[in-house]
């Protein structure tokens, strides 16, 4: 194992401290924990010469089964979503 060093911002900090005593974990194990879950999140992806990267697109947000632009909508409403009539 290799032992490093990080900076995190004192209110991070302070919530992952929280975070992990609720767990009864070390801070460490939240931080491989964390870093383990980023790596199955977001596996490596490997550019074509010339290609550029680009975020992936979401046209169904997935919340509450409001596409992107009804989500958007709800935001700008501040309202209760209004969930699509069942088929």
């Amino acid at each position: 194992m290799i032992k490093t060093q990080i900076q995190v911002p004192e209110k991070q900090y302070q919530a992952l401290r929280e975070f992990a005593a609720e767990r009864e974990w070390s801070m460490a194990e939240t931080f491989r924990r964390g870093a383990e879950l980023l790596l199955e999140m977001y596996p490596h992806v490997t550019l074509q010469k010339g290609q550029v990267w680009q975020p992936p697109v979401s046209g169904n947000v997935g919340w509450k089964g409001l596409d992107a632009h009804a989500l958007k909508e709800v935001l700008r409403d501040e309202a209760e979503p209004v969930l699509p009539a069942a088929r």
